[in-house]
């Protein structure tokens, strides 16, 4: 089972079409498991997830390191890593979060962030695309 994960939230949404999911990570001085660092045991796990990822039709669109809080508390938004993970549905990235497999990887994710939050994104405005 994933700590945190409001499944019955995202359900409540509509599931028209895909969504971005906006990845903010803090990551530990050491990995829980004692093998190396927090960057390291999220390295293990984007190994293990990026294949469940795809598998379910997501795509890694972008990530980067955060570098400083250019507007808010410092001490309230401290983020190590951004990512923006697009997925056809909300319902796929349900479905990647309940795969036995995915369940192995979030150790791993556990092991390496202090804190982690996704936000599901509706995309309002895309400067690329057609329109």
């Amino acid at each position: 089972m994933i700590d945190h994960l409001n499944s019955d939230d995202l359900k409540a949404l509509p599931d028209d079409g895909p969504v971005t999911m906006l990845n903010l990570m803090r990551f530990r001085d050491r990995s829980r498991d004692g093998k190396g660092s927090g960057w390291d045991a999220y390295l293990r796990y984007s190994a293990l997830s990026i294949k469940l990822i795809k598998g379910v039709g997501g795509t890694i669109v972008w990530t980067g390191e955060a570098e400083a809080v250019a507007l808010g508390v410092p001490e309230a938004h401290r983020w190590d890593y951004v990512a923006l993970v697009r997925y056809p549905s909300r319902a796929a990235f349900l479905t990647m979060m309940a795969l036995p497999d995915y369940q192995l990887a979030n150790v791993e994710r556990e092991n390496g962030c202090a804190d982690h939050a996704i936000i599901a994104v509706r995309e309002t405005y895309n400067k690329w695309t057609k329109g």
